[in-house]
């Protein structure tokens, strides 16, 4: 049990997918500016995650591995991530269109997410058996989440300040990201620690 609270807390704060592996970085500057807008993708990411390691790591141990197939790892991850995002789109789109109309773009999306892509090989790299790796990519979507409402409301605050023009759009943006990736420095070691 102390196994899986670590790594679920060490991937929402010391290995953050997007503020200390620098993956999904499109839609963490891309869908940040408005708070419901961050929230609606990280809960479809934290989904998506959890559908595409459930799918991926049966796959990578009953399929590729006994078959000497490792080097098709990458293909056959970003086609049954595809496939699956189609599959959870046309689902919500007939039994909950609700649903299917408030997540919107953010679906789509997901499919470009080189985070979610991330999860599914790391966990494989990481030497995680099935039950860590959907403990992990939980923590993974969590930390994306997390991430996601953080820099929603730096950016929020960013609206109001006076900028200078050379810094004005993108630029003050990144260095906003570069700062609150910053503030998840202090964590490493700490998880780690707890539970020595």
């Amino acid at each position: 049990m102390t196994r899986f609270i670590i790594i679920l807390l060490s991937a929402v704060f010391i290995n953050n997918y997007v503020l200390s592996r620098f993956l999904g970085i499109c839609p963490f500057l891309g869908v940040s500016k408005k708070l419901n807008q961050a929230t609606g993708m990280s809960i479809a990411v934290i989904f998506v995650m959890l559908i595409s390691t459930a799918v991926t790591y049966p796959i990578q141990k009953c399929l590729l591995d006994p078959n000497n197939l490792e080097y098709l790892q990458t293909i056959v991850f970003i086609l049954v991530i595809a496939a699956l995002v189609q599959l959870v789109e046309i689902i919500l789109k007939r039994y909950m269109p609700a649903l299917h109309k408030a997540l919107g773009v953010y679906l789509p999306l997901i499919t470009t997410n080189c985070a979610v892509l991330g999860v599914t090989i790391l966990n494989i790299d990481e030497g995680y058996t099935f039950a860590e790796s959907m403990v992990n990519s939980l923590g993974s979507g969590l930390g994306f989440f997390l991430a996601m409402v953080m820099f929603s409301g730096v950016r929020s605050k960013l609206e109001g300040a006076d900028i200078p023009k050379a810094f004005q759009g993108l630029p003050i943006t990144l260095v906003a990201a570069s700062i609150t990736s910053l503030s998840f420095l202090g964590f490493g070691g700490i998880i780690e620690n707890l539970f020595a």
